[in-house]
């Protein structure tokens, strides 16, 4: 169906505020980001090229983070220069129904829900794991571990621990600890690394097995030897991408592995919602916007609204990182952490819209 000319005029006048705020935001924000990396430069074999590099790589993640905020600061401030100017109130007075705005501004809006989703996908995640291999390559550094001793992580009735984790995924001193199902040590293995391929899986290289038998220990030594497990470079990405950027299938996946280990997936379910609820938060942000859109203004009230609108953007963003952190401190069912800020701006904008039809 053809769209009418007031949906196309509405909706390119959407469109180019929320990609000139989108672009301002990123810009502003790469320049602190490489501001930051400054400190870094001169460690190892970084220099300034890699640090532009690494911001450039950062940006898909950070364009996903700013996309509803973007869309809600330029719905504002196109719909209120648009009230401004008397548009709004001839659209009004034509028969154009508040349902009618809401459904316009909805066809626009899936557009930008695409787009967040598309990002926080296919773009963001590969990226950042990009700018953070980078980032270690170039300082020489070695992936961060949980703990002082290295990564630990739990396959069945193993505990394994690496002391070194390096960008490639590549393990280095490796210990494996084998339990039996009444939680007596049987097994100790000590390798010099781990080194995985796609198609034979991991291989340890210069091995050491001890095995408890009663009151002894018998060492054996072999210099190579396959190594089934469940984990891979994928579940170990989770060092160098936090949960937020990772994608949907990494997040369900590493959710599983800590589900069959019986471990905490608090966070990485947090995390999976979000990443199903989030692009959703851009219809949010322009039914919000839609209330400043029935009143004329002056131009200083125009610039009042937007500053506003950065306000209930910043706000937006902070009560996600709050609820997210609340939902793991107080055990909330995920769904919930993962849906209140949307939700509560919604009743927000509802709350809005009702008082201003009642004027």
């Amino acid at each position: 169906m053809a769209l009418k000319t007031y949906e196309r005029y509405l909706a390119r006048e959407l469109v180019s505020a929320s990609a000139m705020v989108l672009v301002a935001f990123l810009g502003l924000f790469a320049f602190f980001d490489l501001v930051n990396e400054l400190q870094s430069i001169g460690r190892g074999g970084y220099q300034m090229q890699h640090a532009v590099i690494y911001v450039l790589l950062t940006l898909p993640g950070r364009a996903y983070e700013l996309l509803p905020i973007a869309v809600l600061i330029g719905s504002l401030y196109s719909l209120t220069v648009l009230a401004r100017h008397s548009e709004i109130t001839v659209l009004r007075a034509s028969g154009l129904s508040t349902r009618q705005l809401l459904r316009t501004l909805g066809g626009v809006g899936l557009i930008f829900v695409l787009m967040t989703f598309l990002v926080g996908e296919f773009v963001a995640p590969p990226a950042e794991r990009m700018a953070q291999e980078l980032r270690l390559r170039a300082t020489q550094q070695l992936v961060a571990g949980q703990f002082k001793s290295g990564v630990w992580a739990k396959d069945g009735p193993n505990f394994i621990n690496a002391r070194k984790v390096e960008h490639d995924g590549s393990l280095h001193d490796i210990w494996i600890y084998t339990f039996d199902r009444s939680a007596a040590l049987q097994t100790v293995t000590q390798a010099e690394r781990g080194e995985y391929s796609a198609a034979t899986g991991w291989r340890l290289i210069n091995v050491t097995h001890t095995r408890l038998e009663g009151e002894r220990a018998v060492v054996d030594s072999v210099n190579e030897e396959a190594w089934k497990t469940a984990l891979s470079p994928d579940i170990l990405s989770v060092l160098l991408v936090s949960p937020e950027r990772m994608t949907f299938l990494n997040l369900l996946r590493y959710q599983q592995h800590l589900s069959d280990n019986h471990q905490e997936t608090q966070r990485y379910e947090i995390a999976l919602w979000k990443k199903l609820v989030y692009p959703m938060a851009v219809l949010v942000m322009m039914a919000l916007a839609l209330p400043f859109a029935y009143r004329h203004d002056r131009m200083s009230a125009v610039s009042i609204k937007v500053f506003a609108g950065v306000m209930l953007g910043v706000f937006f963003h902070t009560l996600n990182g709050l609820f997210s952190n609340l939902g793991m401190i107080n055990s909330w069912p995920p769904l919930v952490a993962a849906l209140t800020p949307s939700f509560l701006f919604m009743v927000a904008a509802v709350g809005m819209l009702w008082w201003v039809e009642r004027r």
